[in-house]
């Protein structure tokens, strides 16, 4: 593992936790009435997330598992963790929705109750947090490895952590009127990427290999498939017609599918 991929890694997840602190900054202008930069927004990452996945983050992580267990056992620990990641995702999901009672999908901009709208901006802040610790180590780990694959995948969190923090900093704002603590609790929430890269890091350095590389790899394409499945397309399609999040999405995986390869990558 080179150092320089560590600090980039590590600068890049930074990065892309403090973009929530702009898109916070952001909402302030954008607000609600822009659905469609909202439902492309989403779309768009969510089609670089997809795509990238399928086509280069898990074959990776099966051919690392397969160069040192074999073929048919390296197959099946790599399926195995990409299913086990999107069960662990789904698991998270449970937790996350009786900690916010569902309001988390409910992004806040047709109801503006003061109290409601203030408890719906910090259950989206627990929400998001809960949900950005192991985004932030599924980019850092990525970075370790190759630090060109890590950079469309923090640019497809950056651009979905724009509506993200607009989830939290817009009730808090309405409830509150303070636009100093809406931005406060969305950079907040945005520090849980380095923050769970570091402690996963912290956790896990020690036994990092190819074998566990090709593991996490193939758990993180879980996680990506899961959460743009499950988050991001369907509060996409509720911005917007769902036809504008079909087209973001298919977007999305042309420009990764150039983008990789220009990086020169290919499975």
């Amino acid at each position: 593992m080179e150092k320089s991929n560590l600090i980039l890694s590590l600068g890049l997840t930074l990065i892309v936790g403090l973009s929530m602190g702009l898109g916070s900054l952001l909402s302030f202008f954008i607000k609600g009435n822009n659905k469609r930069f909202l439902a492309l927004s989403l779309s768009f990452s969510a089609g670089i997330m997809i795509y990238i996945s399928f086509m280069e983050i898990l074959p990776e992580g099966i051919e690392l598992i397969e160069a040192h267990k074999g073929h048919e056992t390296g197959h099946i620990l790599a399926l195995t963790s990409f299913f086990g990641g999107m069960i662990l995702t789904a698991l998270l999901e449970k937790l996350v929705h009786k900690i916010g009672g569902d309001e988390h999908h409910d992004h806040g901009h047709d109801h503006i109750h003061g109290e409601h709208l203030s408890n719906l901006g910090i259950m989206s802040a627990i929400a998001i947090g809960i949900h950005n610790l192991p985004e932030g180590l599924a980019l850092f780990t990525t970075g370790l490895k190759d630090i060109t694959m890590a950079i469309p995948i923090a640019a497809a969190i950056l651009l979905h952590n724009i509506p993200l923090s607009i989830a939290i900093s817009v009730p808090i704002y309405y409830s509150t009127k303070s636009k100093r603590k809406a931005f406060f609790y969305t950079l907040l929430v945005g520090l849980c990427q380095p923050i769970g890269a570091i402690l996963g890091y912290l956790v896990l350095s020690s036994f990092f290999d190819d074998v566990l590389f090709g593991i996490l790899f193939s758990m993180i394409s879980g996680i990506m498939i899961f959460v743009s499945l499950d988050e991001l397309l369907p509060t996409s399609q509720k911005y917007e017609d769902h036809h504008i999040s079909v087209y973001g999405a298919i977007a999305g995986m042309m420009v990764m599918a150039i983008s990789l390869v220009l990086f020169g990558h290919s499975h």
